[in-house]
């Protein structure tokens, strides 16, 4: 009874431990009962069951992307107002733009193009500094208190919203891998594939050897199956 687990896909992986699980527990074989070894490979299959088709990431990519779009946009309107106000000499107050908007010059004028981490960096500077009481004083002047509070309060969500990604994946990434939990398994049926091969000829053995050996053959048949139509067609 030979069967190259490893090449099988996830999902025959799965179909075959549940039927032989499910054909061991039917009660037609007393000498697999409570065997230690059918104990184990429930185990194991329940495990790789729970995890075999979880995400490798948490999916929060999506909702990291949008925070960082709104903060982008409340970041250009604000720097886009006071570079276009600076440069009205006869505007009133002209010259609070140009200095507001030396602030942004210094921690850089495209911070939108930055990476998630190296934007929010500098995007903490760039508050920093203009939550200065001089610079307070020169966006009250302005009238841009809700701009930049606008401005403020996006880079907030956003940092709350990248952290819960950051704490979710890591949670991910710290349980046990897909692959290692597949290992375990393909090594708990092989096991008990051997002690019925072994014990086949005892009697009480018999008829679970047969009927095993059957799932594992139509386990066979339908990775084969599955090659054969994944195959390119000849033109």
């Amino acid at each position: 009874m030979k069967i190259a687990l490893t090449k099988l896909s996830t999902r025959d992986l799965a179909t075959l431990a549940q039927r032989i699980i499910s054909n061991a527990q039917s009660g037609r074989y007393p000498v697999i009962t409570n065997h230690p070894l059918l104990d184990a490979l429930q185990n194991s299959f329940a495990e790789y069951d729970s995890v075999y088709s979880k995400p490798a990431f948490s999916g929060k990519g999506k909702e990291v992307a949008a925070a960082d779009k709104v903060r982008d946009t409340a970041y250009h309107n604000l720097k886009a107002f006071l570079n276009g106000y600076r440069k009205l000499p006869s505007a009133a107050h002209h010259q609070l733009a140009e200095d507001l908007y030396g602030i942004f010059k210094t921690f850089g004028l495209d911070l939108d193009r930055l990476s998630y981490s190296s934007q929010t960096a500098q995007m903490k500077k760039l508050t920093e500094a203009l939550e200065l009481p001089e610079n307070s004083q020169k966006i009250a002047t302005l009238s841009l208190e809700d701009a930049f509070e606008e401005m403020k309060s996006t880079q907030e969500a956003f940092e709350a919203v990248f952290t819960d990604q950051v704490q979710a994946n890591a949670g991910l990434r710290t349980m046990k891998s897909a692959s290692a939990i597949r290992r375990d398994l393909e090594k708990k049926i092989k096991s008990l594939l051997n002690l019925s091969t072994a014990m086949n000829g005892v009697p009480g053995w018999g008829q679970f050897y047969s009927d095993t050996s059957e799932l594992v053959k139509a386990a066979k048949n339908s990775s084969v199956k599955k090659q054969k139509e994944n195959q390119p067609k000849n033109l």
